[in-house]
């Protein structure tokens, strides 16, 4: 700004401020109410009157971030904010987004954590981090893990609508050991398993891929509700409590949800 011109009023500021705030809540609003909607359940959302959300709505239509249909007269998210919307899910790495909440959970568990996405041979751990003293585990990044006998696979298989994750448990159970097929007692066990993780809402193990090990794992969701990543935290089955409504559940379930939503997962 020139020094010889005049300051502006800290009253525009704020309104201006206010205005853009304003534009903002009517913008999340239309998103919330599935991109497209009347004016007047628009004004119901953010609790205005319609004349004044009707003022918002023109203004964000000049800048090309809604539009309105001739037909329905509803109002939708137009080209600029798809613009918006597509830079941000470019953005949407759960393995960089997670990175912060795999070094708290080290931190506050004092256990081993990471993140991991499906690959071509199964879950494989793509991001890990490890207390001061970790236990000792055959698990660096890289590495791929069973989908039946780790935390991190049970995740992966209750929460996705994958046949081939499906048919790779299958072959596991096959060729599993008598003591890891006895942890699925019946035929169907598989889909038990499945229906039990998904009311816990996380994976638990004890001891069954490795011994003296126990885990908890969590889905991480994309925007469209898929499992994109799985988020685990494992440490000694002596020294880990790994009950669902203990520290450690809890912790991993919450870092996992908070991901989501970073994602752009909204729960039902």
């Amino acid at each position: 700004m020139r020094a010889s011109e005049p300051l502006e009023p800290p009253n525009n500021r704020r309104q201006r401020v206010q205005s853009a705030e304003i534009g903002m809540v009517i913008l999340k609003a239309l998103a919330t109410l599935g991109g497209s909607a009347s004016l007047t359940s628009i004004a119901a959302a953010v609790s205005e009157s319609t004349a004044k959300v009707h003022r918002y709505l023109s203004s964000l239509a000049q800048e090309g971030l809604i539009a309105q249909n001739p037909s329905t007269q509803h109002y939708y998210l137009s080209t600029e904010s798809i613009r918006i919307g597509l830079a941000a899910l470019r953005q949407c790495d759960p393995v960089r987004m997670g990175e912060l909440a795999l070094v708290r959970l080290r931190e506050s568990l004092q256990l081993t954590c990471f993140i991991a996405v499906t690959g071509n041979m199964g879950p494989t751990v793509l991001r890990i981090e490890e207390p001061s003293l970790p236990v000792t585990v055959n698990i660096r990044a890289g590495s791929v893990l069973p989908f039946l006998w780790s935390a991190t696979g049970q995740a992966f298989l209750a929460f996705s609508d994958d046949s081939e994750m499906r048919t790779k448990a299958e072959e596991e159970y096959q060729s599993g050991s008598a003591e890891q097929r006895a942890i699925l007692a019946t035929p169907d066990g598989i889909s038990q398993l499945c229906a039990q993780v998904r009311e816990q809402g996380c994976a638990i193990v004890n001891d069954t891929l490795l011994r003296g090990i126990s885990a908890v794992a969590a889905p991480i969701f994309d925007v469209r509700g898929h499992v994109s990543a799985v988020l685990t935290a494992l440490g000694s089955t002596n020294g880990v409590d790994v009950r669902r409504d203990g520290p450690v559940c809890q912790d991993v379930v919450r870092e996992a949800s908070e991901i989501s939503a970073a994602m752009g997962f909204l729960k039902a």
